[in-house]
């Protein structure tokens, strides 16, 4: 893959961007949650893989991941958020 070369400015955004990652992720998080309620079909399971890999990238128990995915509730995937907010995961 060719490197880039990004202006001061670029490398700042990209920057910013990388280091509130974890505040953007758990917002995506949360968003998905109220869709997931109000979506169907494959739309439904794309969401759910985005889920998936938000919550592994939020280094979320790989156990818990787990069983969120499976249990496919919008509501166990609330609680995971909860617990994000609250500080209760790391």
């Amino acid at each position: 893959m060719a490197s880039r070369d990004y202006s001061k400015h670029q490398q700042g955004i990209i920057k910013r961007y990388y280091d509130n990652r974890e505040s953007i992720d758990g917002e995506k998080l949360s968003e998905l949650v109220t869709n997931l309620y109000l979506s169907e079909g494959k739309k439904k399971e794309k969401m759910w893989k985005t889920a998936e890999d938000i919550m592994t990238r939020l280094k979320i128990p790989a156990e818990r991941v787990r069983h969120v995915i499976a249990s496919a509730d919008p509501s166990i995937l609330a609680e995971v958020v909860k617990d994000l907010q609250s500080g209760a995961l790391p």
